[in-house]
This record gives C-alpha cells, structure tokens and sequence, in this order.
C-alpha cells in the first residue's frame, strides 16, 4: 500500500523477519500500529495516534540511566541537533530500532562484552551491524560527555567484516540490457540515464529537475555532503530529457505525479530491474558506482571523478574505482612488456 495513504506511518521488517507498522510524528506519542496494515486493528489505532496529545519526544519511556534516557538526550543534543537532515533520518531509524531491542538496560552496564553480543546477533548483515557499531560509540561518547559513565565500551571492539566490493557494479552489458527493454520514452529510461550519466545518490536523483540545469550541465548540491557539482550533461541523458514535459517540479515522479522519496524511488527501481530480467543484485547505487568506474576506464583521475560523483574522500573514490584502475594499470604494464621483448606469446 502507498505510504501517503498514512502519513507519518513507518514500516520495517524486524530481526524476526516480521513487518511492522510504526505512527512517528514529533511531539506525539510513537505508537506500533497492529497490522494487517489498513485493516480495522491499524485504523482505530492509527486514529488515535493522530489525535493523541504532544508529548516530549520519548517521555513515556526515558527512566534516567537507560539507554532510551540516553538516546532522549542525545536528540536534543547540538551532535544531533546539527546534522544535516538527511543525515539525521538515517540516524533516526538506526537508534530507534536500537532502542526497540536494548532501551531498557543500563547505560553504566554496557561493557564491550555487550557491544560484542550485540554485533553477533547480526552477524547475517554485517554492513548493518557496523553502522549501528558506529552509532553505540556516537551514544556512548555522548553518555561520558553527559558523565554517565567514565568511557566508552565500544573502543577496542572490531568491525564485522563483510563482503568485498558492497553494492554490485553494473557491467556494460547490464547496462545495455536495460536500455534494450526499457524504451527512451519510459520513467525506468529515465530514471536509469539520470543515475548512469551523473553518478548521483538516490537523494540528489529524486530532487532533480529543469531548474538545475544551465548552459548544458546539470547542477546540484548533494544533500548528504553539501558539495555542488556541476555535471556536463551527455547525450544519452540528453534524450530522455527531451521527451519530458517541462510542466513538473522534479524529473522524477510516481504514478500519481509525486516525487519520490529516496527509499520509493530505490523500492520502484528494483522493479524495473527485475522486469528486465536482470539481477536482483543490481540496484541505482550500483549505478553510481558504474558511473564511477566507466570514468576510470576512460582514464579520469580520482580528482576529476570526485568532480562528478562529489565523494568527500579520494579513498572513496578509489574503493569505488579500484577494479577499474586495476585493469588499466595491467594493460599498461603489459603493453611495456611487449615494448621490450616483443609481441604477446601466441602473436
């Protein structure tokens, strides 16, 4: 079911793969919504979520010295307070469904022990678990700060390895597939063009639209980093654009009109893949990554990449890029080997 049919409700699957329903609205009461989402159950209880009185954010559930006592504090905090939204949704939803599982235990209890515990029981995605590892030690730097406890256990506990290489590349032939199913005149075209040709994050996609292009580039200010890039926009791209109409807000929009949400847009896309008949594995920020690697392989520097993909680190930049730059460093190195002994075996 659409999201805007309830606003304010947020959904995510549990650690025992169960989907639930949550009403989060600031000020009011956070309130589980009993599912099936829609039926009798969630209305009267969305109902009166939306007309419940404002509270502060988390009151019914900060007992000082616990975990949700700390998290309370942590919200209201300048570390919290300062990040950019984007940034602080993300946080958000990391630290409540941290908050579901541990907020009533004792913030002077936690030792490394517990940290590692915790790591453990997620050890199926490890990506995951190193992101909430990071967001314990920002709480447990904020609980010494606060002089809730005299340091922090998550010091000395290690990250989770987990694969190598993140989120799946597309190769040019997956690149060529998608573009032969789906026709210029489509969302899923554009959608594809926009995020290949500009190697943006899901964020900055869904925000685009005709007032960020001038003179033949396209500008944004990436709401994750704060960095403008200005990107050259490339045939490919050109022709999707022009078949658009120049009536709407954003180049990007649902079935509806609306513009997406990032989480949407990534939700809808995976769709478009599958009805390419390609894999699942492939995702828009796979996109990126291809946007980055296609720009290595035409011999770009990691400077002139970051121009593009706005990556505030040139070791992004090369985790992104590393399989390129090692295939054009042994074509290289092959090619001064045939310059001093000659032609390739079997020439």
């Amino acid at each position: 079911m659409p999201r805007k049919d309830f606003p304010f409700v947020q959904r995510f699957i549990d650690r025992h793969g169960r989907l639930r329903f949550y009403f989060r609205k600031t000020g009011l009461p956070r309130v589980a919504l009993p599912g099936p989402y829609g039926g009798p159950e969630f209305l009267a209880a969305y109902h009166e979520a939306t007309n419940g009185k404002p509270k502060e954010l988390g009151a019914s559930r900060t007992v000082a010295g616990t975990i949700n006592a700390l998290i309370v504090s942590y919200y209201g905090s300048p570390a919290f307070t300062t990040l950019r939204p984007t940034t602080a949704r993300v946080y958000r939803n990391i630290l409540e469904r941290f908050r579901e599982e541990h907020g009533h235990k004792s913030v002077a209890g936690m030792q490394a022990r517990h940290v590692r515990e915790i790591l453990t029981e997620k050890a199926g995605t490890p990506d995951a678990a190193n992101r909430l590892l990071g967001m314990i030690s920002l709480l447990m730097d904020h609980a010494v700060a606060e002089e809730l406890r005299p340091d922090n256990p998550t010091i000395g506990v290690k990250r989770l390895k987990h694969k190598v290489g993140g989120f799946v590349t597309w190769s040019e032939d997956d690149i060529a597939a998608f573009r032969t199913h789906w026709p210029l005149d489509s969302r899923e075209r554009l959608a594809f063009e926009l995020a290949v040709n500009t190697g943006q994050r899901r964020g900055d996609l869904v925000r685009m639209g005709w007032r960020h292009i001038s003179a033949g580039a396209l500008t944004v200010k990436q709401s994750k980093t704060g960095a403008v890039v200005a990107i050259p926009i490339v045939q490919e791209l050109q022709a999707v654009l022009d078949a658009l109409p120049r009536d709407r807000l954003t180049f990007l929009a649902t079935g509806t009109g609306a513009p997406f949400t990032p989480a949407g847009l990534g939700n809808w896309f995976r769709e478009a893949v599958r009805s390419a008949e390609l894999s699942d594995e492939l995702s828009l920020h796979g996109l990126r990554k291809a946007a980055a690697r296609r720009l290595a392989e035409a011999g770009c520097t990691t400077h002139e990449i970051a121009s593009i993909t706005g990556h505030r680190t040139l070791s992004e930049v090369e985790r992104y890029t590393r399989s390129a730059e090692q295939a054009r460093l042994a074509r290289a190195a092959t090619g001064k080997v045939i310059a001093v002994f000659g032609k390739k075996e079997g020439a």
